[in-house]
């Protein structure tokens, strides 16, 4: 009876491990790749079944092995942040292992339904859209585009901005978006300068400096929470940099720009430090022909401030960024590292966690650039010396660092949340809840825990026993925020096999969710 059960089990386990379409390769596709790869969105072609999915494998295979898509730069080993899209090396190994086996489907009844996109706005209704005043068109001649638009806001008051949202207008070329306000002129006076709508430019936009959040194609847009906000001064002009992909045939666009404002007093003013060249300790910023040269620049934090986030920037000569905070007591906290720059796939990172930066402490920040013929995307040949610059052709060091003065708390307000909607029911009517802990069974190896909270609410996590003794302190209590969290956490290698409790305390109860574990 025991060799039977034995072997049922390991059937079972044989009957997991076996890699299909509907179980393994669908649930990475549809949350990794599907949001852009679909149509009528930018990326070349659809993934949205097994069909499609199967006639594209090997080239799957390919750019995600060489970790080209999906097109996340930051390192995640060294710093993690909200809204991460990458996968993980036993998820590229599980995509090449299936498709070195063939390719199989496995049971259609188990693929999870494909996600529900919406159509218009994906976090509630705004408190102020504004859309081009003309439509532009994009040349068909199979080269990016960079081009800036200015729109007036025509506020009569300052506002306090939580969210920004790019309604791309024609999501077969919009490839990214960044935003300032500018409230100087100077952006306005730029563009009556084209005769054609909108004008070239390069970098930061006339060196504007309240850049506002981003917009890459299948992010959710980042909604500031805890009392936050970017302040969009009365009479603004909202500045947008858009990035336009190649197309072989002339696409027109006329996007849109959803602005959402605090209802409620959010006095924490959320700010932007931007390292420039005359923060370098070995300038000046200049690169020389046939040279690869390396930028290190420093700056010291006068006053206690908590990051938000971190913006690098350069153009096409850019090769790599590396960015960590130094404390006054020699400690070290990594913010940023990217070894492959691409200036296609350029973005804004938000921390999931607030990171707290002491009087005294120091941004140490280094840019390398390759001015050489071995760079494949060198604007010149051959070669020439390269200075500070807004052109595509030029180059720029160029570093924000989004932050907001240092409140009590602030070490344990975690940011990482996939934001509550804004839309006008509110949402005071959540439930809390703890989800089915996935994968389950589990080995010694790491786990998703999703979670759902009312309210801000502290959190912490164990594992334990079924009658409740605690085995293992996943997590010590932090604050989270209301909405919905995913956190992954790895089961110690000496928990024997077993049904154990994943018990999670709130402010609120106690939830609990089962999980085996199995060699």
């Amino acid at each position: 009876m025991k060799y039977i059960l034995a072997l049922c089990f390991f059937c079972s386990l044989f009957s997991v491990s076996a890699q299909n379409y509907s179980e393994d390769i669908a649930p990475l596709i549809y949350k990794h790749c599907s949001n852009c790869h679909r149509p009528g969105e930018i990326a070349p072609f659809a993934l949205t079944n097994y069909n499609e999915v199967a006639s594209w494998a090997s080239t799957i295979k390919h750019v995600t092995e060489i970790k080209y898509m999906p097109p996340w730069k930051p390192d995640p080993k060294y710093q993690q942040y909200q809204l991460e899209n990458y996968l993980s090396d036993d998820e590229i190994a599980t995509i090449g292992n299936w498709v070195l086996k063939g390719m199989p489907q496995g049971d259609p009844a188990k693929e999870p339904a494909f996600p529900n996109y919406p159509k218009g706005s994906q976090i509630g209704t705004p408190d102020l859209a504004i859309s081009f005043s003309q439509s532009y068109v994009h040349k068909g001649n199979d080269n990016d585009e960079y081009r800036y638009f200015v729109l007036p806001t025509n506020l009569t008051e300052d506002k306090e901005l939580i969210a920004l949202e790019m309604r791309p207008g024609n999501s077969k070329i919009v490839h990214h978006t960044l935003f300032w306000a500018d409230e100087t002129g100077k952006a306005r006076a730029e563009d009556a300068k084209s005769p054609e709508y909108g004008y070239t430019g390069g970098g930061s936009s006339v060196s504007l400096d309240n850049q506002l959040p981003g917009y890459v194609p299948g992010q959710k847009p980042n909604v500031f929470t805890s009392g936050m906000s970017q302040t969009v001064k009365k009479g603004s002009d909202l500045v947008l940099q858009m990035h336009y992909a190649p197309s072989s045939i002339d696409e027109p666009d006329s996007s849109t720009v959803n602005l959402f404002f605090a209802k409620k007093p959010a006095p924490r003013k959320v700010q932007n430090k931007i390292m420039l060249p005359y923060d370098l300790v070995n300038g000046p910023f200049i690169i020389p022909a046939n040279q690869v040269k390396e930028f290190h620049g420093v700056y010291k934090i006068p006053f206690k401030v908590s990051l938000l986030g971190i913006w690098p920037h350069c153009h096409k000569l850019g090769k790599k960024w590396e960015a960590y905070a130094k404390l006054p007591d020699g400690s070290q906290i990594p913010l940023i590292k990217i070894e492959d720059w691409d200036f296609n796939w350029q973005g804004g990172y938000y921390f999931n966690k607030l990171i707290v930066l002491p009087v005294g402490s120091e941004i140490h920040a280094f840019a390398t650039y390759d001015n050489t013929t071995n760079n494949p995307v060198n604007p010149n040949d051959p070669p020439k010396s390269i200075t500070w610059g807004e052109g595509t052709s030029d180059e720029m060091y160029y570093l924000p660092l989004t932050y907001v003065i240092y409140q009590p708390g602030d070490e344990s307000l975690v940011l990482n949340s996939s934001k509550p909607d804004l839309n006008e029911t509110g949402i005071e009517n959540i439930e809390s809840k703890l989800y089915p802990i996935y994968p389950n069974p589990v080995n010694t190896q790491t786990i998703l825990v999703g979670f759902v909270l009312n309210k801000d609410q502290d959190v912490a996590f164990n594992l334990c026993t079924q009658d409740g003794k605690q085995i293992s302190n996943l997590q010590s209590k932090q604050t989270y925020l209301q909405g919905q969290h995913s956190l992954k956490f790895t089961i110690p290698d000496n928990i024997p096999n077993g049904t154990y409790l994943i018990k999670m305390n709130t402010t609120e109860r106690v939830w609990t969710e089962r999980i085996m574990v199995v060699e």
